[in-house]
């Protein structure tokens, strides 16, 4: 199986056609893929109109397109706001030839305003106007998505004529309860939308659900399978490319996250159970703490255990081993309970105010499960970003 996120090097399934266009802050993505789908959406009680709307149009099993718009979530927004999501939909079905009863729809950016409806079908217009079938059109709508992003989140996994190519976005308000983040994944392999809502799930729980930026949880949160049906495939090793695509995007989540400096992934091996595992990882990744002492170069890796112990997770302060990859260099903190050499700090501190990527290894001692966390510093840029974010 092979992984590529650089969109030259992407695949795309056969009869997907896409396309974007931005207007400053606002944009409209296009994507024409007709399939059986199934969706993951947010876990906040506050559920945005599209992603009301959507949910109720998986619910068929079968999507021909999704249009999605960026600089406006279309939250907290009633009766209008469901309304406008539908308008959405006849937009894109119009222009598309599609029936807008199977044409999802998905909004991202500030929440509690209500959607310019001209703006969106304008900038659908000429969206619809740049769509084709080539990786150029499919970068074009991961962009036209993007708000507080850098760059357009896009992957394939290959393996003979099978594929899987998403798109995803997300920078800011991610939390390891899904997550504010979209993602779109096309594949031409054949499953009932049962199995692949199942599959998805699976997938999301190692992936988007075990990324943490900033605590927050989005009103918007989606992420949708579709399959053309083409090609028969036994579901472990769809599952596995499904992964496999569904980290990647994730990891390029926390690559991004607003204002970050660091990349910040935590391996915890030797949990009791799988659950057991998550929560450690997703404690550390989650804690504003050792995100902080990651930005300063502190090896403060006190904040790290304490994180542990909180977790829920079943742990032994003598079990406990700590390790941090940095720079090419692995140091032990903890050793079975027993601290370190304190030596180390020095050179450990002077590695973490180089180093980008920082790898935090932590063996509970308890069993044999283990699970990954994908985060990012926190740094006085994110509270700059967030803090003007509307003006």
């Amino acid at each position: 199986m092979e992984v590529f996120s650089k969109a030259g090097d992407l695949v795309l399934p056969e009869g997907l056609r896409a396309g974007g266009y931005r207007e400053g802050r606002d944009g409209v993505a296009l994507v024409e893929f007709r399939g059986k789908a199934c969706g993951v959406f947010t876990t906040n009680k506050i559920k945005a109109a599209p992603v009301k709307l959507t949910k109720k149009i998986l619910r068929r099993g079968i999507i021909e397109g999704i249009i999605a718009n960026s600089g406006n979530a279309n939250a907290f927004t009633g009766k209008r706001g469901l309304e406008d999501a539908r308008k959405m939909a006849e937009i894109y079905a119009r222009l598309g030839g599609l029936d807008p009863s199977h044409t999802a729809v998905a909004s991202t950016g500030v929440i509690g305003r209500y959607l310019d409806m001209e703006l969106i079908e304008r900038l659908a217009s000429r969206a619809f106007d740049q769509m084709d079938d080539t990786v150029n059109g499919f970068e074009k709508a991961g962009r036209a998505i993007m708000t507080t992003d850098t760059f357009p989140k896009l992957v394939s996994v290959l393996e003979g004529d099978l594929v899987i190519t998403g798109v995803a976005k997300g920078a800011g308000m991610i939390s390891p309860s899904m997550a504010t983040m979209l993602a779109f994944l096309f594949t031409n392999a054949r499953f009932k939308p049962a199995e692949m809502r199942s599959l998805l799930r699976k997938s999301t729980d190692k992936s988007f659900n075990m990324v943490n930026v900033d605590g927050d949880t989005s009103t918007n949160d989606m992420v949708i399978l579709s399959a053309s049906g083409e090609i028969d495939v036994p579901e472990r090793k769809f599952q596995k490319m499904l992964d496999m695509a569904c980290i990647e995007l994730a990891r390029m989540m926390a690559k991004d996250g607003e204002g970050s400096t660091k990349f910040i992934e935590v391996e915890v091996t030797g949990a009791a159970s799988f659950n057991d595992a998550r929560r450690v990882a997703k404690a550390v990744t989650s804690s504003n703490l050792v995100k902080t002492a990651i930005f300063g170069g502190d090896p403060n890796w006190g904040r790290i255990v304490a994180a542990v112990g909180y977790s829920k997770a079943k742990v032994s302060e003598e079990k406990i081993t700590l390790k941090m990859e940095v720079g090419g260099k692995e140091y032990v903190l903890v050793d079975r309970g027993i601290t370190g050499n304190e030596n180390v700090y020095d050179d450990l501190r002077t590695t973490l105010k180089k180093s980008e990527d920082v790898r935090i290894i932590i063996d509970l001692g308890m069993g044999g499960r283990s699970a990954v966390s994908w985060g990012c510093d926190l740094t006085p840029e994110y509270v700059r970003l967030n803090a003007e974010y509307t003006t």
